[in-house]
């Protein structure tokens, strides 16, 4: 039934409107790092936003966890992991940002995703099939 974990990697070179006068990256935009990676993983299954609503469901996060472990700065170079963790009743996926030279952990976290039927406006108790077609699975 389960295959691989779903995972893909971007790069970022943090550009100067992200950080603040210590040209350190504000604690913030750290989720937007997480939802570039997220983009990624989820274009890498023809699954992204565009495809999400076009199936008749939204996918709003309902839950988001990052943990600081050390500051990026200006002009660094950073690789984001984003790996789906797990797809049957919600959408929960990992991050880790590294420094790119050095594979050096800055941060880690992961966000959950849920379904909600456009129609009903209803919060979906399993992921829709079409997901599950997605990730090339068959729905139990």
């Amino acid at each position: 039934m389960s295959k691989a974990p779903l995972q893909c990697e971007i790069d970022i070179q943090v550009p100067f409107f992200d950080v603040d006068l210590m040209e350190i990256v504000w604690h913030g935009h750290y989720i937007k790092y997480f939802e570039m990676a997220r983009c990624a993983l989820l274009d890498k299954i023809d699954y992204g936003y565009m495809n999400m609503r076009d199936s008749g469901y939204v996918w709003p996060i309902i839950e988001l966890h990052i943990r600081y472990a050390k500051p990026a700065h200006f002009e660094q170079w950073l690789t984001v992991q984003a790996v789906l963790k797990e797809w049957e009743n919600r959408l929960k996926i990992n991050y880790v940002i590294r420094d790119k030279a050095s594979g050096e952990r800055l941060s880690r976290g992961f966000t959950t995703q849920v379904a909600v039927d456009m129609q009903t406006d209803e919060m979906c108790y399993e992921s829709p099939a079409i997901l599950w077609q997605k990730l090339g699975l068959n729905k139990p």
